[in-house]
């Protein structure tokens, strides 16, 4: 008798969109328990994870007979994820504090990262993409990093953001620099750059709104000058 392929195999097949919801966290579960097997556990997970908000997701999954610390974590960070990806497309953007929301969790990464938002004609966010990863106080990013992703998305526009791990938002001169090179990469490529925000855990600094996106606006010894520092929400 021939083996009915298991779900890993069906979804290496088929691809992830494949299995249904029960059988996804079937997936991330592995296995089931003693006297329960694995699709009646998941049913249980898929119960509690619809009747739960996300600030109690992690105490309702401990609750369920056989779902330890490992697998409730497995399942809250699958969610998480799931929802960091998914949340913000078709957001529209009309102000920095609009797009803080869906970046200020790099803030607490411990290296920069260079994120690029990108968004339709009416400012609707497309997609969010880590673009580079760099040390605890620099990145590097070349304007064919940032807008490849912003071709492949016939996007209208880019809104760029990075993390200061030190804490503190104001940018540098180097920030300033790279910031006036998107702006004119994005003038030949007809992608209009909205804005660079910088993000900490405290606040956030957005260069438009200091007028220091263009390069003709404000020269650059003024970012050394204390400036507004808006705090997050």
């Amino acid at each position: 008798m021939k083996k009915k392929p298991n779900i890993r195999e069906m979804v290496m097949k088929y691809g992830v969109t494949y299995p249904s919801t029960l059988e996804l966290i079937m997936v991330l579960l592995g296995t089931g328990i003693q006297g329960m097997p694995v699709g009646k556990l998941a049913q249980r997970v898929l119960n509690v994870v619809t009747a739960s908000a996300r600030e109690n997701l992690l105490e309702n999954l401990l609750q369920i007979e056989g779902i330890g610390p490992s697998k409730a974590v497995t399942i809250a960070a699958a969610i998480e994820f799931g929802r960091r990806q998914n949340n913000h497309t078709g957001k529209q953007v009309c102000k920095p504090s609009d797009l803080i929301p869906f970046v200020h969790h790099y803030a607490m990464q411990e290296q920069e990262h260079f994120i690029c938002v990108t968004l339709n004609g009416a400012h609707e966010i497309i997609k969010i993409r880590t673009v580079s990863v760099g040390t605890i106080n620099k990145t590097m990013v070349h304007p064919r990093e940032v807008f490849t992703g912003a071709i492949k998305d016939m996007a209208a526009a880019v809104i760029l953001c990075h993390n200061h791990p030190s804490g503190n938002c104001i940018p540098s001169s180097d920030d300033i620099e790279t910031t006036h090179r998107m702006v004119e990469a994005g003038e030949c490529l007809g992608i209009h750059v909205l804005d660079h925000l910088i993000i900490t855990t405290k606040g956030y600094f957005s260069i438009k709104e200091e007028g220091l996106l263009e390069p003709s606006k404000q020269d650059e010894e003024s970012v050394l000058q204390p400036l507004g520092i808006l705090g997050i929400s």
